[in-house]
């Protein structure tokens, strides 16, 4: 009689709920103390087990990818610069450097501007209506750009082509009809040809009148020197104030330095 109630208590029960008994496996009861979470087995827990070194696996490849196309994105970016910086001494413009006066009498190098953005043009003095008209334009120009405080500031330098005539004294008094932090550099002939060939100006005195007055034959244009002191953009007399402010402010958001 025990053994047959035994039977019957350890066989899952009959009926519809039989089917449904089987599957799910005997109703959960209150855990023991000590006792251990039950284990998945088959193909569950194989899988359960395996996610864990699977998702590392794919982190660790990712992390490679991403590390090599960083790698691989610096390099074409120096590669980059390294072409521009080619180009550049390609053009020979602005590469040498100069030794002038300013207006004030002080000695100046290029290496002053360095740090800087420098707009830059070469005329004379006595200049009838060309190198005013140009100088007033990039007076404009700084002016316009001074107007983002988020900009860094622009210093305008004026070099002559007529050292003959345009002494310290003669600089600053031209100077002071146009922006204030116009820089006007002179120097001696020799002085002024070597900065007037690194950047490939063209000038030449014209015949003298019965006033031992002349016109100076020159390139008309406005150059636009990086920090770093490289040439980066010109200006001739067709661009308007509002064209070069836009070139300038490009040049200064886009800027990455070459030399670095």
């Amino acid at each position: 009689m025990a053994r047959a109630l035994l039977h019957r208590r350890c066989l899952p029960p009959r009926g519809p709920g039989r089917g449904l008994w089987a599957a799910l496996g005997p109703p959960p009861g209150p855990p023991s103390h000590g006792a251990t979470p039950r284990r998945l087995s088959g193909a569950a827990g194989a899988g359960r087990l395996a996610l864990g070194p699977r998702l590392l696996v794919t982190a660790g490849i990712g992390g490679a990818a991403l590390a090599g196309w960083l790698y691989l994105r610096a390099q074409k970016e120096q590669q980059r610069k390294l072409r521009r910086l080619q180009e550049l001494k390609k053009l020979s413009i602005g590469q040498g450097n100069f030794q002038l006066l300013d207006h004030t009498g002080r000695p100046r190098t290029k290496a002053d501007f360095l740090g800087q953005w420098v707009l830059l043009y070469f005329g004379f003095t006595h200049c009838p209506d060309i190198c005013p008209d140009e100088l007033e334009k990039l007076s404009r120009v700084v002016e316009l750009l001074d107007r983002d405080p988020a900009l860094p500031r622009v210093q305008p330098l004026f070099i002559t082509v007529d050292p003959e005539r345009d002494d310290v004294a003669a600089v600053a008094r031209y100077v002071r009809d146009f922006h204030p932090r116009l820089l006007g550099l002179t120097g001696s002939p020799e002085q002024v040809r070597e900065a007037g060939k690194a950047y490939r100006v063209y000038y030449s005195a014209g015949p003298k009148d019965e006033d031992d007055d002349y016109i100076v034959d020159h390139t008309v244009i406005i150059y636009l020197l990086g920090p770093d002191g490289l040439f980066l953009d010109y200006y001739n007399r067709g661009k308007t104030d509002a064209k070069i402010a836009q070139s300038v402010r490009h040049h200064m958001e886009t800027y990455e330095s070459l030399l670095s």
